[in-house]
């Protein structure tokens, strides 16, 4: 079951697994907003409470999170609920009023200016809605700046940027400039300059919000395809819970600045934290979000009660979707077999249990 944030106190030392660490991180826009925060935190005002008396606007709001290596971490909620800003946060595009920020170990606040830079050219990579790409750049030099400004020599640039661009499947469109490219293309050249500095992190605002859906759902498929191979870690930002469904590990849900919820798409479709979450999931389908793990029953519950299960009961790993159940459960009566990573019989889900997992998602939705 999924979690409201919890905050935490990252550092150095337990980098190991943990590419980012926020802990606790406000931003408070306005000329009083080290006063306003001294008063939300003494006497817990409200955000509207904190413009009337300080004129000053809660963006963040004591936000903690760790993303994995090589994790996309979707970041959701309606506009104005704080995921753009938090996500400038992480490579210091906005100071925060206070809290704490690691990347891959580093602590980004202490960083001057130059050192800032060099952090952000070499280690974090970021990718806009609006692409962003240099009209008077062709696409090879658009995808080759960043290490243009990393001081590498011409011929080494267009090495990587070619590379690249095959990458994102663009080979032949190098010499084209962004006014001859489609939208879904820009984005993809958009995409190719941020990894074309080998970044250990990627930052990306909303890219695909602003794409025709056709489009959007393609470059959906060509970011996966990438992250599947480059394993890349990943804070995607979203307004869309179908899109961060479809391409997160986990989801962080954000409403009036604060992270309300912070789950695995599965988790936050079945046991959403508030009814905030839950109007947010109603509309999605649980057919592909939820797995066999989630809802099977222990091999022993279920032989307790029914006796041995059939030697001839299909098999099902379980990351298996509910479709494949509520599909086998059409073409045999026998309850299924669900096995662990080793292929051994963990659990078992019965037709009982596929129709109860249907109901309650008709029921919250």
């Amino acid at each position: 079951m999924a979690h409201a944030a919890t905050p935490h106190s990252p550092g150095p030392s337990d980098a190991a697994g943990e590419a980012i660490q926020v802990s606790g991180v406000w931003k408070i826009f306005g000329d009083n907003a080290d006063v306003a925060l001294q008063d939300i935190q003494a006497n817990g005002i409200t955000k509207r409470e904190v413009l009337e008396k300080h004129n000053c606007v809660v963006g963040v709001a004591d936000v903690s999170f760790n993303v994995q290596r090589g994790e996309i971490f979707c970041v959701m909620g309606l506009s104005g609920s704080g995921k753009s800003t938090l996500v400038r946060h992480i490579n210091r595009l906005l100071e925060p009023t206070a809290g704490q920020i690691f990347v891959d170990g580093q602590d980004v606040m202490s960083l001057q200016q130059e050192a800032l830079q060099h952090f952000r050219n070499t280690h974090i990579a970021m990718v806009f809605q609006n692409f962003a790409l240099m009209p008077h750049r062709s696409v090879l030099d658009n995808i080759a700046m960043p290490l243009e400004i990393r001081g590498l020599n011409k011929n080494q640039r267009m090495e990587v940027a070619e590379k690249t661009l095959a990458l994102v499947e663009l080979t032949g469109w190098g010499n084209k400039f962004a006014h001859e490219l489609s939208g879904g293309m820009q984005q993809r050249v958009g995409l190719a300059r941020a990894l074309a500095a080998d970044p250990e992190v990627l930052l990306m605002d909303e890219p695909f919000s602003a794409l025709d859906p056709l489009i959007r759902r393609q470059l959906q498929n060509e970011f996966m395809r990438l992250a599947s191979i480059m394993k890349k870690t990943t804070v995607f930002i979203t307004h869309d819970l179908d899109e961060a469904v479809r391409i997160g590990d986990r989801i962080a849900i954000m409403r009036d600045g604060r992270v309300v919820q912070i789950g695995t798409p599965e988790d936050i479709v079945m046991h959403p934290a508030d009814d905030y979450v839950a109007d947010f999931v109603a509309g999605i389908s649980r057919l592909k979000v939820v797995r066999a793990h989630a809802i099977m029953q222990t091999r022993e519950a279920y032989e307790a009660r029914s006796g041995p299960l059939p030697d001839d009961a299909p098999t099902f790993d379980e990351q298996v979707n509910l479709s494949a159940l509520i599909t086998a459960a059409i073409d045999s009566d026998k309850p299924a077999a669900i096995t662990d990573g080793d292929g051994s019989v963990v659990g078992v889900v019965t037709r009982a249990d596929l129709l109860k997992t249907v109901i309650e998602g008709t029921e919250t939705s």
